[in-house]
Formats: structure tokens, sequence, C-alpha cells
């Protein structure tokens, strides 16, 4: 595996082992919920089974994504196009979190934390996965000099 393949696979792994840690949000007792909420500025955190609802099952997919994306680590060439769609899906969603957070009116550094930074990340998977395929293309074909 060339270094841009295992820059791939890194980063692919962080991302992943980041979003796998929302796993403990789904598990935490709703004290430590809403005193995370209040903590974070976002004020009081809603008495209603909704709020509670979709904190846990967003926690719960994100963990889940992280799950999936440390699965298609370990083979990024068998498991490209899903990797590719994962980074695509992150441009989106990053964009339309973007907008959502704006519309909410939330903290500037959450609207600048969540969006824009998981679009940036599917940018940069999808380039780095780019050039990791660039170079082994490169490397399979023996005609082409490398300087």
């Amino acid at each position: 595996m060339i270094n841009r393949e295992k820059m791939l696979v890194w980063l692919l792994r962080f991302f992943g082992g980041v979003m796998l840690l929302a796993v403990v949000a789904v598990c935490m007792p709703g004290s430590w919920m809403a005193a995370c909420h209040e903590w974070l500025g976002l004020g009081k955190f809603p008495d209603a089974p909704i709020a509670d609802y979709l904190a846990r099952s967003l926690s719960a997919f994100y963990a889940i994504m992280g799950g999936l994306v440390l699965l298609i680590s370990g083979d990024i060439r068998r498991y490209a196009t899903i990797i590719t769609y994962v980074a695509v899906v992150c441009i989106v969603f990053g964009v339309a979190t973007l907008v959502i957070d704006v519309r909410l009116a939330l903290p500037t550094w959450w609207i600048v934390g969540e969006g824009p930074f998981v679009a940036g990340l599917g940018v940069v998977i999808l380039i780095v996965q780019a050039r990791a395929k660039r170079g082994a293309a490169t490397r399979l074909r023996p005609d082409v000099h490398r300087g």
C-alpha cells in the first residue's frame, strides 16, 4: 500500500472513530445529556420525549456510520465506490447542516464546527481518494516514468 492509500485509510479511521464515539450519547443518562446541553451554551435541554429521542437516535446514526466508515477503511480499493458515496454524502450533509444551524441561530462555534467541517472532510476524502487511485494506476503501468 502506498503512502496516499495509507493516508486515506488513516483519514477514514479517524473519521469513523470520532463518529463512533457518539455511542456514548445513546447510552448516557438524561441528566448528563441535559448537563452537556447547558454546558455547551445551548440553554435548558427540552423536557420532552421527542427531544430525547432525536438526540439519541441521531447519536446512534452517527455511531452506525462511524462503524461503517471503519469497516470500509479496511479495503479501500474494494470499497472505493462506497467511500466516494460517503464523501459526497458528507459534503451534502455538511451544507444541509450549515443551513439548518444558521436557521436555528446556533452558536457561531457550532455553526463553523459542524457543517463546514463535515463538508470539508468529504472534500478531503475525495481528493485523497483520487490521488491514491492515480498513484495506484501509475504504479501498475511500467511505461510511465516517475520523476
